[in-house]
């Protein structure tokens, strides 16, 4: 339930610019009845369906902490990260209509996720993955640094990717990998991560 939560602003970021792609005048029309004023000019029916997506996608995010807040759940740092940075790419796709700005938060996001576990780790001797872990699993201390540098190095790699996909394929497909992709690679590295650990788990007897 809580992997479907987290993906809750992509999912919807992919069904409005489906529509939007599939219906550019309304889109267009939609964009412009609802984000003229945020915008510093009109978006063509081709820009419409990411800008469009990108506004969803930024309130999905508030929407997300708001219910937290109002269940008196604790809101993750990493959540919001994420809307402080979807907040500032976003809007500033929707305000220039130029999409590159949402391409790069990913990216942006993923490297900031990396680099919070290399600092933590090498200049406050702190394991963020072990802190977030150590309650479901009892590891080796040496198996808890390989794992955060995993993290981090995934988190890296997860960035190049999409820049890769971004720049290299028409907007659609980068749509489509965002969802599908990166989801894709998000479970097999956890699913490669749960057979490494898998050895090393310590016996609590």
């Amino acid at each position: 339930m809580k992997f479907l939560f987290d993906l809750f602003p992509v999912i919807l970021f992919f069904a409005m610019f489906k529509w939007g792609e599939g219906h550019p005048d309304a889109a267009q029309a939609l964009a412009q009845q609802f984000l003229s004023g945020v915008t510093s000019g009109a978006a063509t029916p081709t820009q419409a369906p990411i800008m469009l997506a990108t506004a969803i996608a930024i309130l999905a995010t508030f929407g997300q902490i708001g219910y937290l807040l109002l269940r008196r759940k604790k809101v993750d740092g990493m959540l919001w990260v994420s809307l402080a940075i979807i907040t500032v790419f976003g809007g500033a796709t929707i305000y220039f209509n130029n999409e590159t700005f949402i391409k790069w938060k990913p990216t942006v996001l993923y490297w900031c996720f990396g680099a919070a576990l290399l600092i933590a780790q090498t200049l406050f001797n702190k394991n963020l993955v072990r802190i977030m872990m150590e309650k479901q699993i009892s590891l080796p201390d040496p198996v808890w640094q390989r794992l955060s540098l995993s993290w981090a190095a995934f988190f890296a790699a997860m960035g190049v990717i999409n820049l890769y996909v971004a720049y290299s394929f028409p907007t659609s497909v980068w749509v489509n990998f965002k969802l599908f992709g990166f989801t894709g690679l998000m479970i097999a590295f956890v699913v490669a991560q749960s057979v490494f650990l898998s050895k090393h788990v310590k016996d609590p007897r």
